[in-house]
């Protein structure tokens, strides 16, 4: 029996988690918060020095934490740009996050690579505000000093890997972080220097890219640090997710990825070609509308939150007395209609009631993820079962409704770190592969996480015709829109 960690570096906290090699039973955790302050207005920072990343590491691993580990994987946020300069230095705090100020940026990148197919076939993804590529470009025009004095690109968890080693000459990625770049294709397997150049205005060196099962490298100490990865992908690999499985995430906004073998080039965009972690493809398609529609809903109701919203919804029936919500709040990804409002229809004298409002809630947005799941689907992504994450996924009425709408198995995980256990299995990984205990293509095989499983059984017809209910509504308020 060996022991490794795995540390996941999020936007605002490091949790670790210590865990045995062959059953990934955790053993020990720690946890820090990163030392980081809001802006005014509160929220998230948008520029954070990733000294912070490291000092939360420290207190997190404190108390002997780390004692006998014999090797550690990292996950961190995605999309957080650190720039250094030719010395290894940071040029100005990390880039972290989406917001306003880099929009601009994503649609000049488009228009100069001549349009969204272009970046589609370019790199498998098309710009947008939290993306790194972005960053850049806004950095670019709005602080040409800095982009100037850049001269390497790192990712949170390529700085974090490299700060572990000591900060060797040689810096590395996975495929799984570089995938949400903007700059590499996960089609083609390589970076794409001439658009890092189309942002930055310049080149810059990039981490190499190394295998799943690689090594980044051992601290003086021996202690073996593997590759790393994004936190989706991290996520995933924790889970255990494979073929046949896909992931829908409720946060705000929703997020569906399923396990593909090959990377998908979408024209529309709405399908984003990410790596995951073990060798694999990671499909994933957005919505801009998931719990927001609920928590809209609550307040139109005059509800405190959504217990008791879901506790008003599940005195409804499926299909809501024909009250449809399509849930485009913000405008909406999938489908693209970034300028369009959200849309109640089938009102009637007996439709008129809080509770079927609060049902039409619930089903306007998993009908929305139904809808990304089915992108997917038309693109020969195979999905037997979902697992379906996020504090929302524990209300009463997601889990009456999600089965029937999404007419699959739905797999409800305890929550649980996924992303530092994924973290810990690569470790484990890069561990086995560098004794000769494991195969470099096969990773260990962990006890897959404790669920409560939901079918649709019966109401999978009721299902269907609640789905046919949504998608008549949307096409005729948004024809061809999908």
């Amino acid at each position: 029996m060996g022991i490794v960690a795995g540390l996941d570096s999020s936007p605002d906290f490091t949790r670790i988690v210590v865990c045995d090699t062959d059953s990934g039973a955790v053993l020990r955790q720690g946890y820090a918060p990163h030392p980081v302050e809001s802006p005014e207005g509160g929220g998230r920072p948008s520029d954070v020095d990733p000294q912070a990343w490291l000092l939360s590491l420290g207190e997190a691993a404190g108390g002997g934490l780390l004692e006998g580990v014999q090797a550690i994987g990292v996950s961190a946020q995605q999309n957080a740009v650190v720039p250094l300069d030719a010395q290894g230095n940071t040029v100005r705090p990390a880039m972290v996050g989406g917001d306003k100020r880099t929009q601009v940026a994503a649609a000049d990148l488009i228009d100069a690579l001549g349009g969204r197919e272009a970046w589609a076939q370019a790199v498998g993804c098309v710009p947008q505000a939290a993306q790194p590529i972005t960053k850049l470009r806004w950095m670019a025009r709005t602080e040409p000093e800095n982009a100037q004095r850049t001269a390497i690109l790192l990712q949170a968890h390529d700085w974090l890997v490299w700060q572990l080693l000591g900060r060797p000459v040689r810096r590395t990625t996975d495929r799984g972080g570089a995938s949400g770049t903007g700059y590499w294709s996960a089609a083609t397997g390589g970076y794409r220097p001439d658009l890092v150049e189309l942002a930055l205005g310049h080149q810059v060196m990039l981490p190499e890219v190394i295998g799943p099962a690689d090594a980044a490298g051992t601290t003086p100490e021996g202690l073996l640090i593997s590759v790393g990865t994004g936190e989706t992908m991290a996520a995933a690999f924790g889970l255990g997710i494979g073929l046949g499985d896909a992931v829908v995430s409720l946060g705000a906004s929703g997020s569906v990825m399923a396990v593909h073998p090959e990377a998908l080039v979408d024209g529309s965009g709405m399908i984003t070609a990410l790596a995951d972690a073990t060798g694999m493809h990671l499909p994933v398609v957005t919505t801009l509308n998931a719990v927001r529609t609920l928590r809209g809903a609550a307040e139109l109701l005059g509800l405190p939150d959504l217990e008791s919203l879901s506790d008003l919804a599940m005195k409804s029936t499926p299909g809501s007395h024909g009250l449809v919500l399509l849930p485009y709040l913000e405008g909406e990804r999938t489908p693209n209609l970034p300028h369009t409002a959200g849309t109640l229809a089938g009102l009637r004298r007996e439709s008129m009631k809080a509770e079927h409002l609060a049902r039409a809630a619930f089903e306007g947005m998993l009908c929305g993820l139904a809808d990304a799941l089915d992108v997917l689907r038309a693109r020969g992504v195979e999905v037997r079962r979902v697992f379906l994450l996020g504090p929302a996924a524990e209300l009463p009425a997601v889990q009456a409704a999600a089965p029937m709408l999404f007419g699959t198995q739905v797999v409800v995980p305890q929550p649980a770190d996924y992303a530092a256990i994924g973290a810990a299995r690569q470790a484990a990984w890069a561990l086995g592969a560098s004794q000769g205990t494991l195969d470099m293509r096969n990773p260990p095989a962990w006890q897959g996480a404790v669920a409560q499983v939901l079918e649709p059984g019966d109401e999978l017809a009721v299902g269907q015709a609640v789905r046919q209910q949504f998608v008549a509504v949307r096409e005729q308020t948004h024809p061809r829109a999908l």
